[in-house]
């Protein structure tokens, strides 16, 4: 069985069919529809998968990085507090929960900050005020032509 494959194998690899005859198909590799294919799923995959995954590996680095004294925190558990302590030799950070109250953990164990997500949104909220104060004052312009009698 093994012997017939391999013969099968080597009149495949040589341009004949198992029959004796000429191939039929040409026998190029860039013949199937399924070369010109694969760029475009490698593509793809890259802009659907890859992209996006070290999009939000940068985001959260960015995350851990921002971590200071005083800022509200929500840890992947679902714990709320204020981080008191961040340790800049070990990845540890010390949070205090309630009074007398206080947790070491790692500081991959923060899913968000509050702190900063309340200072991007009332900075935003800021440059849309300022956006639609620029606007009002532009349209109100009126000019009147001042007639006699």
């Amino acid at each position: 069985m093994f012997n017939t494959m391999m013969i099968l194998l080597a009149d495949a690899t040589q341009g004949a069919a198992p029959g004796g005859s000429a191939p039929a198909g040409g026998g190029s590799l860039f013949d199937s529809p399924i070369m010109f294919l694969l760029p475009v799923g490698i593509v793809l995959f890259y802009f659907l998968f890859l992209r996006p995954m070290r999009k939000q590996e940068q985001e959260k680095a960015a995350l851990l990085n921002q971590v200071k004294k005083n800022d509200k925190i929500i840890t992947h558990a679902g714990i709320y507090g204020t981080v008191v302590a961040v340790s800049d030799t070990e990845d540890e950070i010390t949070v205090r929960v309630d009074d007398n109250v206080r947790l070491k953990m790692v500081k991959n164990s923060i899913l968000r900050n509050l702190t900063n997500e309340d200072a991007a949104k009332e900075a935003k909220a800021a440059k849309d005020a300022i956006k639609k104060g620029a606007k009002a004052s532009s349209s109100t312009a009126v000019t009147t032509k001042d007639g006699g009698s």
